[in-house]
C-alpha cells in the first residue's frame, strides 16, 4: 500500500503533526488506512480536506462551522445558497467581535491615557481593573 505519511501531509500543508491527529480523533479528517505494519497511509482526498479545513480555519470558521461547510461538502452536492447563509452568519459574528474590540480599544485606550506613568500608588490602570473610579 502505497500512500503519504502524516509527516508527508503536514510538510505539504504547514499543519502541525498534532494538530492532524487532533482532526482525526475529533472526525473532521478520517481516519486514514493503515498498513499491514500499522502505519498510517493518507491519499489526496486526506490532503484535500485538511487544505480546506486549514483555509476554513484561516478565515475564522469554528471547527463546529467547518463541521457544518464539511456536511455540506460530503452532501455530494453543496447548495451554494446553504454555503452562503453560513457564510453570512460568520462574517456578521466577526463584525460583531470587531465592533466589540473597537469599544475595547477605545476604553483601553482612555484608560492608558490616564494613567502618569509616575511611580506613585495611584494607578489608573489598576484603578479601572478593579472598577474603582479614577482618581
Amino acid at each position: 500500500m502505497k500512500g503519504l505519511r502524516r509527516i508527508d501531509i503536514s510538510r505539504a500543508t504547514g499543519c502541525n503533526l498534532e494538530t492532524i491527529r487532533y482532526y482525526e480523533k475529533i472526525g473532521i479528517i478520517p481516519a486514514p488506512p493503515r498498513t499491514p505494519n500499522g502505519y498510517r497511509r493518507y491519499d489526496q482526498s486526506h490532503l484535500n480536506r485538511l487544505t480546506f479545513v486549514l483555509r476554513a480555519r484561516e478565515l475564522g470558521f469554528s471547527l463546529d462551522e467547518v463541521r457544518s461547510l464539511l456536511k455540506l461538502v460530503d452532501g455530494g452536492a453543496p447548495s451554494c445558497a446553504d454555503v452562503r447563509t453560513l457564510a453570512q452568519t460568520h462574517l456578521e459574528d466577526i463584525r460583531s467581535r470587531i465592533d466589540d474590540l473597537k469599544k475595547i480599544e477605545t476604553s483601553l485606550s482612555r484608560t492608558i491615557s490616564q494613567c502618569t506613568g509616575r511611580d506613585i500608588p495611584e494607578c489608573a490602570m489598576i484603578d479601572a481593573l478593579a472598577g474603582r473610579p479614577a482618581p
